[in-house]
Parts: structure tokens; sequence; C-alpha cells
């Protein structure tokens, strides 16, 4: 496998406990890829811009081989040229134009693509189709499904749009994977977590959120208090019910950010008054307790908040094993 945008390694640590060799992790963040060789130093891990990379050749950063999945974790980006359906030509000048032309010269067997969920309604389902015409006139057959991670082992309720591609010269379909029970929570991940660092919150913020009750936010704090602490918010529609938010043990953690105490999606400590630590957070990721991060203390929440859960990568990736398996004409 081939994986672009590999970021901090969760999807391809994921894949790779489920049987694929990584041949090239690719990102541009330097402190992610680090993260990555200090974890796996037999991976070949490179530091490139995308799109210089597809104005080069893929095989000159690797020998030429038959590549069995790429995956990528691809940005979201308008298209100046959405509705006109030309297929790869509407995603030219973006990102994912030099993703397509990386895919193009490649040609992998089988692609998986994820992002948000809201790459499906982005300027009104446009962007969405213009990425799907793009990929079927590169010959893929598509199918796409939004995945909550906490359906998959994952201590988190972290909803993601999955894209699968099979080449069309290819009668094998992918099955995506059975919803896992019994379903985690944090009190499941969150037994003796190893010691590290983590931020904290200003005196005042603490104060406030001393008085919020597990599973409760903002709606629990006098009127006052929450005048305070929403400031315009508090005269906002909407339920806005992840400011002040203290998680419980017996729930799964809202999704992971890349900072652990933005004010409006609050992930404060069952019990204690605090954010989650950064081996609590890639706990809730689902990371192994020996995969250290590196960098600065908001560079680890960042590459562990954007990463793909490794349990979710795990079971989305046995699916594809038993797809190539399938088109290689192997018994399961």
């Amino acid at each position: 496998m081939i994986e672009l945008f590999s970021g901090a390694g969760g999807l391809a640590l994921g894949l790779h406990h489920a049987g694929f060799e990584p041949l090239l992790l690719v990102d541009f963040f330097e402190d992610a890829n680090e993260t990555v060789r200090r974890n796996l130093p037999h991976w070949n891990v490179i530091t490139e811009d995308i799109v210089e990379m597809a104005e080069k050749s893929l095989f000159s950063y690797i020998p030429r081989n038959p590549i069995d999945l790429m995956s990528a974790g691809f940005p979201c980006q308008p298209f100046s040229y959405a509705g006109k359906r030309l297929g790869l030509a509407d995603t030219r000048g973006t990102v994912f134009y030099s993703l397509s032309k990386i895919i193009e010269e490649a040609a992998p067997k089988v692609i998986l693509l994820e992002n948000v969920r809201g790459l499906l309604n982005h300027d009104k389902g446009r962007t969405f189709s213009t990425i799907t015409d793009s990929l079927y006139s590169l010959g893929y057959v598509l199918d796409y499904r939004v995945l909550n991670a906490w359906n998959y082992n994952v201590p988190q309720k972290r909803q993601r749009l999955f894209i699968v591609g099979v080449r069309n010269l290819y009668d094998s379909r992918f099955e995506w994977p059975d919803e896992i029970l019994p379903k985690p929570v944090l009190r499941d991940a969150l037994k003796d977590v190893p010691i590290s660092e983590g931020q904290a919150y200003p005196s005042r913020k603490k104060a406030i959120l001393d008085m919020v009750p597990p599973g409760g936010s903002w709606i629990d704090l006098p009127d006052d208090l929450a005048r305070e602490y929403l400031g315009k918010s508090y005269f906002s529609g909407g339920g806005r019910r992840g400011m002040a938010r203290r998680l419980s043990w017996d729930e799964p953690s809202l999704t992971l950010t890349c900072s652990p105490a933005q004010k409006q999606t609050e992930r404060c400590h069952p019990d204690e008054t605090r954010p989650f630590t950064v081996r609590e957070y890639a706990r809730i990721q689902t990371f192994p307790d020996d995969y250290s991060f590196y960098g600065s203390m908001s560079s680890q929440y960042k590459q562990i908040g954007n990463a793909v859960p490794v349990q979710l990568a795990y079971h989305m990736g046995l699916r594809l094993m038993e797809l190539l398996r399938s088109i290689h004409g192997e018994h399961k």
C-alpha cells in the first residue's frame, strides 16, 4: 500500500495491523512524519507537497511496483469548475487534482479515501459529484459510506466519510465492516492511562466548569455564569451542547478536535476539571500506549485529533484485505 496525507499514521497503522505493507507514506507536516519515523523506523516516510509529487513521478520516490491499495485522507477544497461534469478536468488547480494524477499514474487496484461527512453536502453536493466523476473517469467503481468510529471498537462518536474505489477491470466488490459489539465507553478506554502532559484551563474557566456535572454542559450552569461563559453565543440558536461540556464515564467521547480546550467543542474530563492529556487523547483514538508523538504539546494534540482512529482503520483494513484476496483469486 501507499498512503498520501498520512499524518501521524493512524490510518496506515490500522491497515498495517490488518496485513498491509506500506511502501510509502507522504505528508507535508514534518512533526507528524517524525512521529511515524520514530515509532516505525523501517517505514518509508517522506515530507513532500502532493502538488510537487504529482508534477514529478511517484516512481521517482519508490521502485515501480504494482500497488494493491492507495489510501488518502485528502483535504476538502471548493472546485471552481464544479458542476460542468468534466471528470478530472473539473478538479484542476486543487490538491485533489494532484491526488488524482498520482492515482492515475500508480493505477492501484483499490483506493481508500477518507474525509469529513460534510463533504457530501459541500457546495450543495457539487464538490462530491465532481470528486466521484473524476474517480469514475480514472476507471474506478465507487462505493461510499459515513462510518461512526464508535461502531468499530473506538470509544468516540466520530463520523467520517469513506470512499472505496475498485478498478473496473475486476468484478469483486467491497463489503463494509459489520458493527462491533459491545461498544466501548470512556470507562473502558481510560483505565490505567500512562501519565503524560496535557493542557490546563485558565483559573476562571476552571471555576465555571467545576460546576458542570458529568454528562452536562452550559445548560447546567446558573444563568449568570452561562451568560458569562457563552458570551455572544448565549443568544445564538442551536443547542450548543458542546460548550462547557463535561463528558461522562458511561458514554463515548464526542469527536476529538485538534485542540482539547476549544470553547465551542469542550471535552472536559469526567472527574477532574481539565482537558484530556495527550495519552488520554491517544487512547480515545485507539493508538497503542507505546506509540509516542513528536513535537510541541499543541502539535501532538493536532496530530492525534486529525488521525483516523486505529481500530476503525483496522476493521476497514480487514475488509479491504478480503477484497484484494478476491481480486487476486485467493481463498480467504
